[in-house]
């Protein structure tokens, strides 16, 4: 079985005052790249990422990673735009895809493996934190044109995932599953 790695890395990050895939991690890494080597680390092939806003500063951190750069040029309608850029790049024999947006710092391996253990085309997969719904999900191939249809604003395929039977995977225990909104949210030694 084939998982693809999809990164939503476009957003303007406005409440954050810079893109979120710009803002690095303690160890000096932009938030755009710890994401793509993630899932590559996960088992994730191919890896796709999403980019948007500061598309060539965005573009120039990933020169150097083994992954495919979309630009989704629409991307500031919000995570919708970039969902369906993403999900229209996968060749055929790609079976799901493991969709995280870049502003999940505290994300693991651990979390993204878990929820792979559920993937399959028919798939639709979501990590949960103390039960409240996160990332990454996992779309089967049998979903994509139905989430590219509803996908719309910064909703994403939340829609989508709501009117469908999704399998909800707890991964609290092994990853911090907190998406990064503004300075303030940041952990320690990021920024």
């Amino acid at each position: 079985m084939k998982n693809a790695g999809l990164v939503l890395a476009a957003g303007a990050g406005r409440r954050m005052g810079t893109p979120k895939a710009l803002v690095r991690d303690a160890d000096g890494a932009p938030w755009v790249v710890r994401a793509s080597r993630l899932l590559a680390a996960s088992g994730c092939a191919p890896v796709v990422v999403v980019i948007g806003a500061a598309a060539d500063e965005v573009r120039a951190e990933l020169s150097a990673e083994p992954v495919h750069v979309v630009e989704a040029t629409d991307w500031a309608e919000g995570m919708g735009a970039s969902l369906r850029a993403g999900l229209k790049t996968f060749a055929p024999g790609v079976e799901a895809v493991v969709v995280v947006p870049v502003d999940v710092p505290g994300l693991t391996s651990a979390a993204v493996r878990r929820v792979v253990e559920r993937a399959g085309p028919e798939a639709l997969v979501r990590a949960t934190y103390g039960g409240a719904p996160g990332h990454p999900v996992v779309i089967g191939r049998e979903h994509w044109a139905g989430v590219i249809t509803s996908a719309r604003g910064d909703e994403g395929a939340r829609g989508y995932l709501r009117e469908h039977e999704t399998v909800l995977v707890e991964c609290g225990d092994v990853s911090d599953g907190a998406d990064v909104d503004t300075p303030e949210d940041l952990p320690p030694g990021h920024g």
